[in-house]
């Protein structure tokens, strides 16, 4: 009869299935060869002691057993061609989820994306990289699959309460991603291999009959009576609907502002902002595995941080192990940083957003704009770094103890972001409570992780776009906007998700409200 097992081995004994399997099969005191197969559950390491451990979840299956296969396949979606329509604005994870769910229901999706489709993309991201080029449409937040897509594709989500995570993997499985994503504490795509799951998606949305519109940006929303009837596009073209899912993600402004200038209901919304901090991965890995070299059965470490100060949380954000670090302007005239890994998290770098959490009165200086509050207050640092660094793609940079130290870095390293950098007081890019949070804040990370307040960090500025600075209020049953029927505020960008796999979630759910309500 199967056994379950919750095991900690050594990393090398759980990356060789047969070490795994002697190691068992002393344990549970049974012949090697009676032991037919062992199923991998779970796995996650264990770095606490000085002796790495990995976690180990699995399922023992002796001979004579029959072995339980999970296979993952597709739902059976059905031809949607004929079927009613709903408009789903954005082609990010909330959106692509949501299409997909629409279509299981059977109704017709019209997904409208701004940028172009995920490979189109690929030219801009480089345009930005190498020309110091922001396209509007097409960048690192704007496009299909989303912010997500060209940064990480990182899968952990801490949104447990929110539905169904192992749905959501499952589904990123049968569309082609590795299914070790099913068994890793913290699971990741990878960059170079998400693209082709996201063109998958869209290729079976088609096929079953719902539309994908690209390089297609929303100008106005059609609303009679309180109720929403269809989209203007920047063509002048109209698409008439009565439900609209609209998941533009974080980085849409112009949505936002066509909703304020509507007087359709938004709110401001705290979201949290600092630098993106740049490590050798080596120092990481001797600093989370206390060891000089990892070897080659532990992956690149991550971390995880959180501190208070000065009655503020101050975090890492979206840690990428042997990473690079992206510029993901969405406007010419501003810069903003982010982070992203490979599938093999393989670069020399290690990179994380270091944030502060910020509150409603912060924006009091934007107070005129009203709901934008929050948003003019990020696009204003945004600005600032974009002319301090030179009024190009280069970002404001610093040395960690120098920044704490209100110095100006004498030299700055060659780092993984490719427009380059600019030695800046970053003290001149954030308000004056910011900046001395940060300065405190690092000396506090260097406590809890021996070596990390080095001068071998590098600080680039802005990590800006950590999550959206307006909510779109709506009902928490129906999950309709509170003011407008027929429109469902959805995901990241609507203040309902923080990530792909809580986006894809609510974007899930958004469809099923959308279709109950039909």
């Amino acid at each position: 009869m199967p056994k379950e097992l919750q095991i900690q081995v050594s990393p090398e004994i759980a990356a060789n299935e047969l070490l795994l399997k002697e190691h068992i099969s002393k344990l549970v005191q049974t012949p090697l060869a009676e032991i037919q197969h062992v199923s991998v559950l779970k796995r996650s390491i264990d770095a606490r002691q000085k002796s790495i451990k990995i976690n180990v979840k699995a399922t023992v299956y002796f001979q004579g057993d029959v072995i339980a296969e999970d296979k993952i396949e597709l739902p059976e979606y059905k031809n949607v061609s004929n079927a009613q329509e709903v408009i789903v604005v954005g082609a990010g994870p909330a959106g692509l989820f949501a299409a997909l769910q629409l279509i299981e229901l059977g109704v017709k999706p019209i997904v409208i994306e701004r940028g172009k489709d995920v490979r189109g993309r690929r030219r801009d991201l480089k345009a930005i990289n190498r020309d110091h080029i922001v396209n509007e449409d097409s960048n690192y937040c704007f496009g299909e699959g989303g912010a997500g897509t060209y940064s990480d594709g990182k899968l952990y989500t801490r949104s447990k309460k929110r539905g169904d995570v192992d749905r959501i993997l499952k589904l990123l499985v049968a569309f082609g991603a590795t299914p070790e994503i099913l068994v890793e504490a913290h699971p990741h795509i990878g960059t170079n291999k998400l693209p082709q799951i996201i063109q998958d998606i869209r290729d079976k949305i088609i096929e079953f009959g719902g539309k994908v519109l690209f390089e297609t940006r929303v100008t106005d929303i059609i609303v009679k009576s309180n109720e929403v009837q269809g989209i203007i596009t920047q063509n002048g073209d109209v698409i008439e609907a009565k439900k609209i899912i609209l998941a533009t993600g974080h980085s849409a402004r112009d949505i936002f502002e066509l909703l304020d200038k509507k007087k359709i209901l938004i709110e401001a919304k705290p979201f949290a902002l600092g630098v993106r901090a740049e490590h050798p991965q080596s120092l990481i890995d001797s600093i989370q595995y206390s060891c000089d070299f990892r070897g080659e059965y532990l992956p690149p470490a991550p971390y995880s941080i959180v501190k208070q100060v000065n009655g503020r949380g101050m975090y890492s954000f979206c840690m990428c192990p042997g990473g690079v670090i992206a510029p993901c302007a969405t406007s010419p005239g501003e810069v903003v940083t982010n982070g992203w890994s490979p599938s093999k998290r393989d670069q020399v770098t290690a990179n994380s957003g270091i944030v502060v959490e910020l509150k409603l009165e912060d924006f009091k200086p934007f107070a005129k704009f009203g709901a934008l509050a929050g948003m003019e207050f990020q696009k204003a640092i945004e600005q600032k770094a974009w002319h301090l660094a030179g009024k190009t793609q280069k970002v404001p940079a610093q040395r960690m103890i120098d920044f704490s130290q209100n110095k100006v870095s004498t030299d700055i390293p060659k780092t993984s972001y490719v427009p380059g950098t600019t030695s800046v007081e970053l003290g001149q890019v954030f308000p004056g409570f910011l900046t001395q949070i940060m300065r405190q804040g690092f000396q506090e990370f260097g406590k809890s992780m021996k070596g990390y307040f080095t001068n071998e960090a590098i600080l680039h500025a802005p990590e800006s776009r950590t999550s959206s600075p307006v909510r779109i209020p709506r009902d928490n049953f129906t999950l309709e906007h509170l003011q407008i029927k027929g429109l469902y505020p959805c995901g990241e960008g609507a203040g309902y998700a923080g990530g792909i796999i809580s986006a894809a979630i609510d974007g899930e759910k958004c469809a099923i409200k959308c279709v109950e309500s039909l």
